[in-house]
């Protein structure tokens, strides 16, 4: 369960080399992004208390596949098509959407994918607790950012808390586990070099 120390090379660099494709790659590549996390957001699994989407499973894994940079300019590319009025989100678009509700968790999922993206740069995205570990981080962030940014909406902590992250937690610790079981498994499936 040791991580590697110097930069590592990111899951889709080992797929798609950085030497090939240069800028064209990099846009490619963010617009898939961008792509899966517009489905992820329309994609909802049918849990209790709430429905679960799988934005933050996207977020997770795009900043551990992409790395830190990467991962930060497909979520910033994801953040302007919202902000445009593209149907990116779960429910509504526009800088209006982006100021209510779910703005604090909106850009959580920025801060998010640059940390886990920036973790797995340094091999935490290998083994499965070292996965698991790094995505509770990022989650966490995500959720921070949000309750706190629902509590200046609601009216207070412990309101947002019950409203924006209570229903929530179980939705949360599935789509951990699932991209702690994924990327090290993919790592794993990748002819050695």
């Amino acid at each position: 369960m040791q991580a590697i120390t110097g930069n590592a090379p990111t899951l889709i660099n080992a797929l798609w080399p950085r030497e090939t494709g240069g800028v064209l790659r990099l846009a490619l590549l963010a617009v898939a992004g961008s792509i899966l996390m517009a489905v992820s957001a329309k994609v909802q699994i049918p849990m209790w208390p709430v429905p679960m989407t799988m934005q933050t499973f996207a977020v997770l894994v795009i900043g551990m596949a992409y790395g830190a940079r990467l991962a930060g300019a497909t979520l910033l590319l994801y953040l302007a098509q919202g902000a445009m009025g593209l149907p990116v989100f779960a429910s509504g678009a526009g800088i209006a959407y982006m100021a209510g509700p779910t703005g604090g968790y909106l850009a959580g999922f920025l801060v998010a994918a640059v940390l886990v993206g920036w973790l797995a740069e340094r091999g935490w995205d290998r083994n499965v607790a070292l996965t698991f570990a790094a995505n509770l981080v990022g989650t966490a962030i995500i959720f921070a950012l949000g309750v706190a940014w629902l509590s200046g909406i609601v009216g207070g902590f412990e309101k947002a808390v019950i409203a924006g992250f209570q229903p929530f937690i179980a939705g949360a610790f599935v789509k951990i586990a699932l991209a702690a079981a994924v990327l090290p498994l993919v790592w794993k499936l990748l002819p050695r070099r």
